[in-house]
């Protein structure tokens, strides 16, 4: 029996990892654009990652493996977890625990000797949100629990994830567990209490939250490229596919000057070429995903002689506070591995969706303006830099608006008459393990398609 052949287009994880199914029953060839696998998924040769550092362990969902647990147990790669997990916050012009009993910032209950001000939590006779109805995460908590719970708790912890503002993400796409809960508990804090709930039996017994690839997330890609290649896959860098158009026998792909013969395709590219590439083959689709919003994020490194910081893996800053920086992460602390000869690695994390003007200033001056308000947060004087690395990420994070989930589904309603599907960040949320997912899940159904 011949095998079909597939294209996949996007070598981030999410082509890596849809390649890798597909390959087990068609012939797959892997175009990247650019000369390199992993898409934002970057090892520095001094083990400092450019952009995620860690994954969840666990699918949220179903408290088993998460795809990017299970991807790395399949390829054999150890798996390390941080040395310290507490998160602090600078609030108030104060480095602060970070309050327990919250879901991103969300409070189940009074949040004793943490001083903000929540509004009570009324119990109207109906469920907090109608079956199928998606708000803005700000909206929602500000309506229940007044400005300062999103300001100073919500805001900085959705930051921390997506760059964005709480104001402006969709519920139903960011806390999808919540969102549920609120279509039949009657105030927001007995939702939340059920989803901690829920999270603490799934992850009774189960070991660390968080992991990372013993040698860097590069070790990641580069074991998936290498078990792609034994499993046949053609792997095309440095090429970009400018067309696609539907032909009798399936579709084929201008790459370069070459029209390349497929039974289908896998889209796992942002959404704004993903959406040009759609224009004629699939209008609604096209206009659906090309609604999707991109936060651009700058990441600074700073390598420093032996210094004390606080006892914490890093900690969160809220955009109230005035600061530049959105986040840092004490990476030595984490991650002792990169504490060599006693040094300190910090980094942090600059901009925020719809405000990314300090993005526009020069890598010194990101690495003056980190330093300083680094050590304005733990409230002692940083020392010079032994070294630093600024990488900027423009159009990383996909902002997810409210209504994200059935755009997404008009757009793939309006491809189910095509061999192609649609993967990644752009439509099933943002971290490996959802990316991992995603890619399997495209894989599964462009193979559907094709039967």
């Amino acid at each position: 029996m011949t095998r079909p052949r597939v294209v996949v287009l996007g070598g981030g994880i999410t082509g890596l990892s849809a390649a890798l199914r597909l390959a087990e029953s068609a012939d797959v060839t892997l175009i990247e654009a650019t000369d390199r696998l992993g898409g934002k998924i970057r090892t520095g040769a001094d083990g400092i990652e450019d952009g995620a550092e860690q994954f969840l362990m666990r699918d949220p969902a179903t408290g088993g493996p998460s795809g990017a647990a299970r991807l790395a147990t399949t390829l054999g790669l150890p798996i390390v977890h941080p040395a310290i997990g507490a998160a602090g916050l600078y609030t108030g012009g104060e480095l602060r625990p970070m309050p327990g009993g919250t879901l991103m910032g969300i409070p189940s209950s009074t949040l004793d000797g943490f001083r903000v001000e929540a509004a009570r939590d009324l119990d109207l006779g109906t469920p907090v949100l109608p079956p199928g109805a998606d708000v803005a995460v700000g909206r929602l908590v500000r309506e229940r629990l007044g400005d300062d719970v999103v300001d100073r708790l919500v805001d900085p912890l959705l930051g921390g994830v997506y760059a964005g503002r709480a104001d402006l993400l969709s519920l139903a796409t960011t806390m999808p567990a919540l969102h549920g809960l609120l279509t039949t508990e009657h105030t927001l804090g007995a939702a939340v209490a059920q989803a901690q709930q829920r999270s603490r039996a799934h992850s009774a017994g189960a070991g660390p939250v968080f992991g990372a690839v013993a040698g860097g997330l590069s070790g990641l890609v580069d074991a998936a490229e290498a078990a792609a290649v034994r499993a046949g896959v053609q792997i095309r860098r440095g090429v970009r596919v400018t067309a696609l158009r539907r032909t009798g026998e399936g579709m084929e792909i201008l790459h370069g000057e070459e029209w390349l013969a497929a039974a289908g395709v896998l889209l796992a590219v942002p959404a704004i070429p993903a959406a040009r590439m759609l224009t004629f083959l699939a209008p609604e689709a096209s206009t659906a995903i090309a609604e999707l919003e991109y936060a651009s994020l700058g990441l600074v490194a700073l390598v420093l002689p032996a210094c004390e910081l606080p006892e914490a893996s890093g900690f969160l800053v809220p955009a109230t506070e005035g600061l530049s920086i959105k986040a840092a992460t004490f990476l030595s602390a984490k991650w002792p591995s990169l504490g060599a000869d006693g040094e300190v690695v910090i980094r942090a994390s600059l901009g925020r969706h719809g405000d990314s003007t300090v993005l526009q200033r020069a890598d010194d001056d990101l690495v003056d303006i980190v330093r300083s308000e680094v050590s304005v947060v733990i409230d002692r004087p940083l020392p010079q830099p032994l070294r630093t690395r600024v990488t900027r990420w423009g159009g990383a994070l996909p902002q997810y608006a409210p209504g994200h989930l059935d755009r997404v589904a008009a757009a793939r309603a309006a491809l189910a008459g095509l061999p192609i599907t649609l993967a990644g960040a752009a439509y099933d949320g943002i971290g490996i393990p959802a990316c991992v997912a995603s890619g399997e899940a495209a894989a599964d159904l462009l193979t559907e398609s094709m039967i």
